[in-house]
């Protein structure tokens, strides 16, 4: 493997979408193998709390278990922007997401951040590939996340190897109810930098096919974590599946059930029923 390609600091996420969007045609190929990395970064607490704020984490010594997937996002936008990137950026869908919280992370500790692509493979409707993030403190690996996208239609090299199975949760029951407010997206992309048109607006999400605006899914994520504050373990892994997209506004319930030392969890539409995010949660 080469050596990491160290940024200075975090690329301008609107410049790394309109790039993609202007690149899209053409693409192909294996993955790259290029890793991104940044060096000795400092978190700011402002947006910590802020984050905290709008996933109703509580803000204290240490970063909610889901911030260090802010703090590699740009990073892996910048390598799927790149022209050497097989498949284009506008149209991917986040499917899967799993974060492993090896130790709580202070927020004063100065982290180096690295990601990279993994496992280009096929997918019953199209194609997958996985942007893996690492996050170290003094050489020791604390936090690592798996985000699974896919591309409809695409397809990945023959000898690549199939997609995971489905997640599978156990019996939950109803723990709360949220109202989800339509400028959710903008609130989410203010502290985080996601600013994917398909969760700012009615209007640009309808230029990518979508009927409104989506919610990110690593707010429902981050939101759902919260909901177990001060019941999760200091180590673990939690793994989540994002399924019917969760229109803005909305009326959604959490469902949640103790399993296996952990928690299973679910957030479906309130009259529908329908399965938005399935997760599970285990100690490592």
């Amino acid at each position: 493997m080469a050596a990491p390609v160290v940024l200075d600091g975090p690329p301008s996420m609107g410049t790394l979408f309109a790039k993609a969007a202007l690149t899209a045609r053409g693409r192909g190929g294996e993955l790259p193998g290029t890793h991104l990395s940044r060096v000795a970064v400092v978190v700011d607490p402002v947006q910590v709390a802020d984050y905290a704020e709008v996933c109703r984490f509580r803000f204290g010594d240490t970063l909610p278990p889901t911030f260090p997937h802010v703090l590699t996002f740009p990073l892996q936008v910048a390598l799927m922007a790149d022209r050497s990137f097989p498949l284009a950026l506008p149209g991917l869908v986040h499917v899967r997401n799993r974060v492993d919280v090896v130790r709580p992370v202070s927020i004063s500790e100065k982290l180096d951040l690295e990601v990279w692509a993994d496992r280009f493979a096929p997918h019953r409707s199209g194609a997958t590939v996985d942007l893996v993030a690492s996050v170290r403190s003094r050489g020791d690996e604390v936090w690592r996340g798996r985000s699974t996208y896919l591309a409809r239609g695409s397809k990945a090299p023959a000898a690549s190897v199939p997609d995971d199975p489905d997640l599978e949760i156990g019996d939950v029951a109803q723990a709360a109810v949220w109202r989800v407010p339509d400028d959710a997206g903008r609130r989410y992309a203010g502290v985080s930098g996601d600013v994917n048109p398909i969760h700012l607006s009615g209007l640009t999400a309808k230029a990518f096919g979508f009927k409104r605006a989506i919610a990110h899914g690593m707010w429902v994520k981050a939101r759902g974590l919260a909901a177990l504050s001060g019941r999760l373990p200091e180590s673990f892994s939690v793994d989540v599946a994002f399924r019917k997209p969760l229109f803005l506004p909305s009326t959604v319930t959490l469902a949640t059930g103790q399993r296996d030392g952990g928690w299973d969890l679910a957030v479906r539409g309130a009259k529908s029923g329908q399965d938005h995010v399935l997760g599970t949660v285990r100690p490592r």
